[in-house]
């Protein structure tokens, strides 16, 4: 996992802010939305964009698709494919014109709607950009960083920052960190503290370094101060993880923590559910609380192999809804066939699928659990499968993508809305827990005593949700509940839903 540079999230600035002051960044695209510019002509030129698609200010070297061309035909570029596939295109304001702009990044960050929800949030809050390059490797699972994922509370002091994953055999796992250590200092400068605009440069840089090096940062675990030298690298990252069969008098429990929905995803859940299904287990734990999304067919497959043909054959998994000028996708099934994505060591495409023929699912959630993960919960309650929730509400991304690269930049803008089988897909708000259980970073993640999967056991045998004041007894380290509100620091494309 990386630590994350060009990192936006819904509650928290890209770049950690000084007292006073504002972060910055040089790649994913911000929330802000500068001032009106000045008027020049009543309105932008929009064509066909595939008239001025691959036409470049500064054409890539070595690229076939790249040619000669203007910034005037990068912004026009840009201008063209918001109005042709936009799902609020007629929200777009027409007083933006590429005159104006230096950058097609800076246009792109002005071109979506200013609307506001009923609960007072911005309607988009999901439009980015990042490099072609950087978004090609994250889809093979390799990212630059030290291999662990922070989740931060705040990002003006006091600032808290926790250690949610470590990726095995990463530099933050030979250096000893674990999930839980709390980070201190980074580069000798005090995280939790630092005000002046100078400290906060410094952490941003060790936070979300830009190239690789080494940093030296210091955590806190259980009162005792560890200092670690971490070196960013180049991450394989794993989908998934912590695979446990656990036994129950009542039969045997599957569980896997599932952190993206990305290439090397789909070899990874199959192998591992067709180990569930030799072991014959007759109840899944899904752990997604930092799961942001990806790739739908993803999430179909995982779907498919949950609930198995019986409950899925014929069956609409997600249908999108776009603007009317774009001509609607077919539903997309629940697949029972791998797609053969293009990961590294890929499994043959129109592989059948293993299942496990469950009629009931738990998946652990937190405001963490975004997208395409929440198109596996919607999308089994949409062919009748019992889906509970342990944890937080879901963060409410009913929208999704289809990355358009250009002159070496991805874009990503909001497309289509996805509903079920059933037509529903309003959770714009985020899907509610059936059992409201905070994380508890004192316990690994697959520990049959981590609160959230401890909830989740003592659901299946009870029926019902542990009481509150049952929770310390049962547990003895518990994080307490303001740990479900601090939000991972992550990538933007890392928390979205993408069809192909």
């Amino acid at each position: 996992m990386k630590t994350l540079r060009n990192v936006a999230l819904l509650a928290i600035p890209l770049l950690l802010a000084a007292c006073g002051g504002g972060g910055g960044g040089d790649g994913g695209s911000t929330a802000s939305v500068p001032p009106t510019p000045p008027v020049t002509g009543s309105s932008p030129t929009i064509v066909a964009s595939s008239t001025v698609q691959n036409l470049c200010e500064k054409p890539r070297s070595g690229n076939a698709t790249d040619r000669q061309g203007t910034l005037l035909n990068e912004l026009t570029w840009v201008r063209s494919w918001i109005d042709e596939t936009y799902l609020w295109y007629q929200e777009v304001p027409s007083t933006y014109l590429p005159q104006n702009f230096s950058t097609p990044v800076a246009y792109f960050d002005v071109l979506k709607t200013n609307a506001i929800t009923a609960s007072g949030k911005p309607r988009d809050q999901f439009h980015f950009t990042y490099t072609t390059a950087e978004w090609e490797a994250s889809n093979k699972g390799i990212e630059l960083g030290y291999g662990m994922l922070l989740a931060i509370s705040q990002a003006t002091p006091p600032r808290k920052a926790v250690v949610t994953i470590v990726e095995p055999g990463s530099p933050a796992a030979l250096a000893g960190v674990q999930r839980g250590d709390v980070l201190q200092t980074i580069d000798g400068v005090d995280f939790v503290n630092a005000g002046d605009q100078a400290s906060v440069d410094l952490i941003n840089a060790g936070l979300y370094p830009a190239a690789q090096g080494r940093h030296t940062l210091a955590f806190s675990r259980g009162g005792t101060s560890l200092g670690a030298s971490l070196q960013a690298i180049e991450v394989n990252t794993s989908a998934v993880q912590n695979e446990r069969i656990i036994d129950t008098a009542t039969g045997k429990v599957g569980y896997l923590t599932f952190n993206t929905h990305n290439y090397v995803a789909e070899r990874q859940l199959i192998d591992t559910m067709r180990r569930f299904q030799a072991a014959g287990i007759s109840d899944l734990v899904l752990d997604v609380r930092y799961n942001g999304g990806g790739y739908l067919d993803i999430a179909s497959e995982l779907a498919y192999m949950i609930a198995g043909p019986q409950a899925t054959t014929g069956k609409t998994f997600e249908q999108v809804i776009g603007n009317d000028k774009v001509k609607a996708d077919a539903p997309m099934p629940f697949h029972a066939q791998s797609q053969g994505l293009p990961a590294p060591n890929p499994i043959a495409k129109g592989t059948a699928l293993p299942y496990l023929g469950l009629k009931r699912v738990t998946l652990l959630t937190t405001g963490n659990t975004c997208s395409a993960s929440e198109s596996i919960i919607n999308g089994l309650r949409g062919v009748d499968v019992e889906v509970n929730l342990i944890g937080d509400t879901t963060c409410g991304k009913p929208y999704g993508f289809y990355p358009q690269p250009n002159c070496g930049t991805t874009y990503f803008a909001v497309q289509f809305k996805g509903v079920n089988a059933k037509g529903f897909g309003d959770y714009a708000d985020g899907l509610a827990p059936t059992c409201r259980v905070a994380d508890d970073y004192a316990h690994a993640l697959g520990d049959s005593n981590e609160a959230m999967l401890a909830s989740a056991l003592l659901l299946r045998t009870r029926g019902s949700c542990i009481p509150a004041t049952g929770m310390s007894k049962l547990l003895s380290s518990v994080e307490s509940s303001e740990s479900v509100a601090l939000r991972v620091l992550r990538p933007q494309y890392k928390e979205i839903a993408i069809r192909r």
